[in-house]
């Protein structure tokens, strides 16, 4: 699948209106009347085969209880002055788009509901895709529109303190097309990052500018025990990559992955709140070699639709990646991997290095696992050798 990254713009402040539910005091976590502020921002992770995928918010809604119901007392809301549409595409590469601080009393808060608008006759497009050398179509939003799509959180708000919130909008897999119809569901995929500071929190680097170009395919992510944390697409004019937010850690995974080319791994990644972590240079771009070989199609189907489906490949030092994540059809439930049947080359994270010395994991060339997950629900099938005539693979949940 081809991606085309549209460079990003500054972001510029919401205006906003503030109501806050539930008094001080009550609820879950109360602390009196100390009151703190949450900033909520906005980002995206890369997206595939569009050239823009566009969301209008209309607020966003907190709440000290994970169980609360729409109708329930005690909600705090952030609402937009005027709904905002957001080209998603336009905030990679570490770009945020804040949508506005809301005050609330301090306290733990461990529901997150965005609400976006609804396509109308007025806004048909309120929410839509451009596809690739296609016109732009409308995207249907049932559950969003309605009490807001739901994420689980687990913030704490301290008194007399800002927390700043990003919630990382994954545009690739939350458009799901609906068989041969030329329409769009939206399914939005949403990762909420909580963080204290911006002076570190960053993995920046540079990739070889042959396959920095908006045509390439290429996505760079951060990944820990194999699930991507952040993810993005380098810039096409520099190559530079800049992942941000990603919470601290010791042991991130950076996957880089372009069309034609191998999986480049770099393992054991430090992220630290106080200085970027820079993994190379330009003058050390990562430039993943060639595939020897086509890669190999693998094709199957998932039930029920809603569920997702991605590729997993464990590499000779015990490190799990994801390789690819394959969008399922909204009406069949098929879905389609194009995966390198290349061995995968990897490398250690070393400080200021004076050189990149990526090496080919020979025993775990193509050899991938896929994982369907629905709900809290998780099915995994290990392909068989893909250089053989195989079937496709099916997942039903019950």
């Amino acid at each position: 699948m081809n991606l085309k990254r549209i460079t990003a713009l500054a972001a510029t402040m919401l205006g906003l209106l503030a109501a806050c539910g539930g008094g001080a005091g009550g609820g879950i976590g109360g602390t009196g009347s100390a009151s703190g502020t949450m900033r909520v921002s906005l980002t995206d992770a890369p997206a595939c085969g569009y050239d823009a995928v566009n969301v209008t918010v209309e607020r966003v809604r907190v709440h000290r209880s994970a169980t609360a119901a729409d109708g329930d007392a005690g909600w705090s809301e952030l609402v937009l002055a005027t709904p905002r549409r957001v080209d998603l595409l336009t905030l990679q590469n570490g770009v945020l788009d804040e949508l506005g601080e809301l005050p609330l009393p301090a306290g733990t808060y461990t529901q997150l509901r965005l609400v976006l608008a609804e396509n109308t006759v007025s806004k048909p497009l309120a929410n839509s895709v451009v596809p690739t050398g296609a016109p732009e179509t409308p995207l249907e939003t049932p559950s969003a529109q309605q009490s807001g799509l739901k994420m689980n959180i687990d913030i704490d708000v301290p008194a007399d303190k800002v927390v700043d919130v990003v919630l990382d909008f994954d545009a690739c897999k939350s458009v799901v097309k609906r068989g041969n119809s030329g329409l769009y569901n939206l399914k939005p995929v949403v990762t909420v990052i909580p963080y204290l500071s911006d002076a570190g929190l960053r993995v920046v680097g540079w990739v070889d500018m042959s396959i920095a170009a908006s045509d390439s395919g290429t996505s760079v992510s951060v990944q820990s025990g194999g699930v991507p944390v952040k993810a993005t697409a380098p810039d096409p004019l520099t190559g530079q990559f800049v992942l941000y937010p990603v919470p601290v850690g010791s042991d991130y995974t950076l996957v880089v992955r372009a069309d034609g080319r191998v999986t480049a791994v770099m393992t054991g990644v430090p992220v630290t709140e106080t200085a970027h972590t820079v993994v190379n240079s330009t003058a050390l771009r990562i430039n993943p070699a060639p595939l020897a070989v086509p890669p190999v199609d693998v094709t199957g189907n998932v039930l029920p639709v809603t569920a997702d489906v991605r590729a997993l490949q464990t590499l000779g030092n015990g490190t799990v990646i994801e390789v690819a994540w394959a969008p399922v059809d909204a009406l069949a439930g098929d879905f389609t991997f194009t995966l390198p049947l290349d061995a995968p080359h990897r490398t250690a994270y070393v400080a200021n290095p004076l050189a990149l010395l990526f090496a080919p994991d020979d025993a775990v060339a193509g050899l991938y696992t896929l994982e369907a997950r629905f709900g809290a629900s998780t099915l995994q099938t290990p392909l068989p050798d893909l250089n053989q005539p195989f079937s496709p693979v099916e997942f039903t949940f019950p």
